[in-house]
């Protein structure tokens, strides 16, 4: 039988074929890649200038242009698009606990511990090697950027070290090997390795922030005090970073909630009883494990005293919380990037969107935020650099992380909606890593403590550590006389929060609208004192005079469009 040609097939020629071929594309905007991240960064190099840590330029630099090249850029993709694998158990049956992550993981993990992001504020250094939190925050910011599932560990590993100070003889065991600049992934005994990376297990089904309601357990093995091992039972809801070589873990003893160093290994070698019952499937966050786990006669070991584990774990808190601030600017911050990017290249109706006044507004109201973000995150990370020497800064600390955790965190969800939407339809795409950013950007809103608990816990301190307040208006202080707008808010919200003051319930259910204004008080006096007068114009004109609208792109007649955005470049 004879086959029959089809139309096409009986008469296409040569010339036929070319009219079939691709169309042109136009009109597109390459990837943004092979850039550095701190030399385009104003605001950063600013911030560590200013700060005094111009030793740091070289390092942040070359960490900048590590994180802007392609290849770097790959990995977080990679990372995110091969997620981990929980294997619980072997081939034959035997329990093994163990979490499969991507090369690219590993890959990230090790640039990160090389460039010392876990541990830079904790190494002996030199005089010239000052404000070491803040170039520390500068440098994960950067990171965060690339890549903010791996960056979990990292700032679990960071933290974990001003938390065991409260125990000397593990913290003289630990300590070396948790500072190593050497990433070592190996599942074997933390002992027989180059470098550690530490987790935390604290909230439980019941519980989530309420970890005194825990019902997990530990008794003594012996002796009882610190240091010493005890025998823990119960289940955790969240365990970050499963595969991390010990955890800090809260447990109930005879005296209350407590606080324990659990390793994976134990002495002789043998696996602790850590059993991990499954991963969880979260929103973001895919390239990092979160996990639940289960605790059967686990060995741990007391850090600080009985009954006081959630004053010793509170340093870890505190640090996790300034990390939250961190990541939250360098969200913002590559949201706006590649938002500019798309914007400085893409024409629509015969213009390019950079040169079209409404588009300049979104733009320019999308750089006041990061802006605020990041002068907010550095003032806050220089305080920790500066709280030994000055406990006006220590008292500074203690309510502006809260302060300003809560405002940056809450902020960062609808910054990155709508530098998404500079992208258009694009924008939606997997492949161009707005949608990464977007699914990323509630964490650390939810991460060592949601908002209402935040709200709280600044009130908290309003009450118990009245110095703290006392500390923040005296920041404030430095700008009086520059905006009388400004002076008048701050003055207002002085008398606002005196009164509400003297009805602890009422201030209760106004919290969150009193952090809101605090962070804003600050946030307008630091772009007074370190930002471009045109800058510091636009940013309290909309937020503290109120001539904006609820959406971004509502900035009002007399902004400099231009020059905010070239600022941001």
């Amino acid at each position: 039988m004879t086959k029959l040609k089809s139309p096409v097939q009986a008469t296409e020629t040569s010339e036929d074929r070319r009219a079939y071929k691709t169309h042109e594309v136009l009109n597109q905007v390459a990837p943004l890649a092979n850039y550095n991240l701190f030399a385009t960064n104003k605001v950063l190099v600013d911030s560590v200038e200013r700060a005094g840590a111009g030793w740091a330029g070289p390092r942040l630099n070359a960490f900048g242009e590590l994180m802007g090249r392609a290849e770097t850029i790959e990995l977080g993709f990679l990372a995110n698009a091969n997620p981990p694998i929980l294997h619980t158990h072997d081939v034959r049956g035997n329990r093994i606990d163990k979490v499969e992550f991507h090369p690219s993981f590993h890959e990230l993990m090790r640039i990160a511990v090389e460039n010392e992001l876990h541990s830079l504020p904790w190494k002996p250094a030199t005089e010239k090697q000052s404000h070491r939190h803040l170039v520390r925050a500068a440098q994960f910011m950067l990171n965060v950027q690339n890549e903010p599932g791996h960056c979990c560990p990292i700032s679990m590993t960071y933290a974990v070290v001003p938390a065991l100070s409260a125990a000397p003889e593990l913290e003289a065991k630990w300590k070396p090997l948790i500072t190593s600049n050497i990433y070592d992934p190996r599942f074997i005994p933390w002992y027989e390795k180059k470098g550690l990376i530490l987790g935390m297990a604290m909230t439980e089904k019941q519980g989530g922030s309420d970890v005194r309601a825990n019902t997990t357990t530990a008794r003594p093995q012996g002796a009882r005090g610190t240091g010493k091992p005890y025998l823990i039972t119960g289940h955790k809801w969240f365990c970050s970073h499963p595969m991390a070589d010990a955890f800090l873990v809260l447990a109930q003893t005879e005296k209350g909630i407590s606080c324990f160093l659990v390793p994976r290994f134990l002495e002789d070698g043998s696996q602790n009883r850590i059993y991990i019952q499954r991963l969880k499937n979260k929103l973001g966050n895919k390239s990092n494990a979160s996990s639940e786990v289960e605790y059967l006669d686990t060995t741990g070991y007391l850090v600080g005293e009985e009954g006081r584990g959630v004053p010793t774990i509170i340093e870890m808190v505190n640090h996790t919380r300034l990390d939250c601030m961190i990541s939250a600017g360098g969200l913002m911050r590559q949201a706006q990037s590649i938002a500019i990017n798309h914007v400085k290249h893409r024409q629509a109706f015969g213009k390019l969107l950079t040169d079209q006044p409404l588009m300049q507004n979104v733009v320019s109201d999308l750089c006041l935020e990061t802006e605020a973000a990041t002068l907010l995150t550095m003032r806050v990370a220089q305080a920790y650099d500066r709280q030994d020497e000055n406990p006006k800064e220590s008292a500074f600390r203690r309510i502006a992380t809260a302060i300003g955790k809560y405002f940056t965190t809450k902020r960062t969800p609808p910054m990155v909606a709508e530098a998404l939407e500079c992208l258009g339809g694009g924008g939606y795409v997997e492949e161009c890593g707005m949608p990464r950013l977007l699914k990323e950007s509630p964490l650390n809103s939810i991460w060592e403590g949601s908002g209402n608990v935040i709200c709280l816990d600044v009130l908290r301190a309003m009450f118990k550590e009245p110095e703290s307040l006392e500390a923040y208006f005296e920041e404030l202080q430095q700008s009086k006389g520059m905006d009388s707008r400004l002076d008048i808010y701050i003055d207002g919200l002085r008398r606002n929060l005196a009164e509400l003051m003297k009805t602890p319930a009422a201030l209760e259910g106004q919290a969150r609208l009193i952090v809101e204004r605090l962070a804003l008080a600050l946030a307008a006096s630091l772009f007074l004192r370190y930002s471009e007068p045109f800058m510091a114009e636009a940013y309290i004109a909309t937020r503290i005079s109120g001539a904006h609208g609820y959406c971004f792109g509502t900035l009002p007649t007399g902004c400099h469009f231009e020059k905010i955005i070239a600022r941001a470049l």
